[in-house]
């Protein structure tokens, strides 16, 4: 019977885990690699570059914000009714759906494209509002650092394979029957979109959500009134936890600089006028990096402590802040790519295990709502901060020093914080 419960739990877990192999091809290859050179050079080619960076930021800030205003609420309605498997399949077939669409927009069609963009962000959003606060299901407190490491390790093992293929596919797209790289493009999103719900089922299949019973079987318009009386008192409980208050306020400022650096850095590169292939080289090197990087700050996280582990991270996050300022050339974007996967998953992981620890396990998907809430808010900030900067000064330098004072920021509240309430 003991080998029989380890083994659900486990393969609970790993299934929980699955998703971000499943998901995390779409943030790689699609919104941080191929939909920022894509549409600089397909959609948007007859644009000034000033003007394509202020859409790509002003994508990625209209999605957040959208996010940001539906979390807490999709949230509340979640753990009200013990609905947060099908909420988050909604956001996923939101997801794929949008992904998929990007594969039929036309040459010149920026509109469209920035349309299917946003929707498909605000599916992987949203969707993630809910697979986050499946941790508490899955996992003890005791094992909340390396359970979550472990999803960001296998999300960047699979989406850096996954990866591979689609590089392959733009670079030789005659070896698949493509007529041209436009095409192979266009193929890769929609593989990505494939993948994305085909590995998502292992989660549909063995997660098991703590249901609560005697609430699952409400009437609709009787969920709705409850959970927006309970978004109301988990925002007072929020104040009074000064805990959590403190800590979702440092990282609300440091994780729009780790967005940021994520959603902008290939179009970054490109303003600088590096090559196509050293992008996508330097992004292959973050993510190969990242997946040992993950398990090895899920280990750290559990002997110095999951806030200790975030410090780590964020230093390096400043330190590879000012060397992007002075960047010149292809390889010092090599380096700092390898720099960003040694962080990357890291800060990422302990941010979601931490909060995990801080907040009630039967509330977990409003109080993630509120901390997806933050986040996006942020992420409405940086990338619009970047683009305007370089828009004002005509150099794309000058809008990352606005990033490292938001890491500067979240680390200093970040340390100021106590461990408990």
């Amino acid at each position: 019977m003991p080998n029989s419960t380890n083994f659900s739990h486990n393969r609970q877990r790993w299934a929980w885990a699955f998703y971000d192999w499943a998901n995390s091809a779409f943030i790689l290859i699609v919104a941080t690699a191929f939909f920022p050179i894509f549409f600089r050079k397909y959609w948007a080619g007859g644009l000034p570059s000033g003007e394509i960076t202020l859409h790509l930021g002003t994508a990625n800030a209209i999605a957040s914000l959208s996010i940001m205003l539906l979390a807490p609420f999709l949230g509340a309605i979640a753990d009200q009714g013990g609905i947060k498997k099908p909420m988050m399949a909604a956001f996923v077939t939101l997801g794929v759906g949008a992904t998929l669409g990007l594969s039929q927009v036309g040459e010149g069609q920026w509109q469209w494209a920035m349309a299917a963009f946003i929707l498909a962000i605000v599916g992987f959003l949203g969707a993630n509002i809910f697979y986050d606060s499946l941790l508490v299901d899955v996992a003890e407190e005791k094992d909340f650092n390396r359970v979550s490491a472990l999803g960001f390790a296998v999300g960047y093992l699979g989406s850096g394979l996954l990866f591979v293929l689609c590089v392959l596919l733009t670079l030789k797209p005659a070896w698949f029957g493509l007529v041209d790289n436009s095409m192979a493009v266009r193929w890769a999103f929609g593989i990505t979109a494939v993948w994305w719900a085909v590995f998502s089922i292992p989660l549909w299949l063995w997660v098991k959500e703590r249901r609560r019973v005697a609430q699952a079987a409400q009437r609709p318009p009787m969920l709705m009134r409850q959970s927006f009386r309970q978004l109301l008192d988990t925002f007072r409980h929020i104040r009074q936890l000064r805990v959590v208050g403190m800590f979702l306020l440092a990282y609300w400022f440091y994780i729009d600089g780790v967005d940021t650096v994520i959603l902008m850095s290939v179009d970054y590169g490109k303003a600088l006028g590096f090559a196509d292939d050293s992008l996508i080289t330097a992004l292959l090197l973050t993510q190969f990096i990242a997946f040992p990087a993950a398990l090895v700050f899920g280990w750290l996280g559990n002997r110095l402590g999951a806030k200790r582990g975030i410090l780590i991270a964020l230093a390096g996050y400043v330190l590879i802040t000012l060397l992007a300022v002075r960047m010149q050339a292809a390889w010092e974007f090599y380096l700092l790519a390898g720099m960003v996967g040694l962080v990357q998953g890291g800060v990422q992981a302990l941010s979601r295990s931490l909060y995990a620890s801080l907040i009630p396990a039967e509330q977990a998907t409003e109080f993630f709502g509120f901390y997806n809430m933050l986040g996006k808010f942020a992420a409405v900030l940086g990338p619009l901060l970047v683009g305007w900067v370089g828009v004002l000064t005509g150099s794309p330098r000058l809008g990352l020093l606005a990033v490292l004072v938001l890491f500067a920021l979240g680390a200093l509240l970040l340390w100021r914080m106590p461990e408990r309430a």
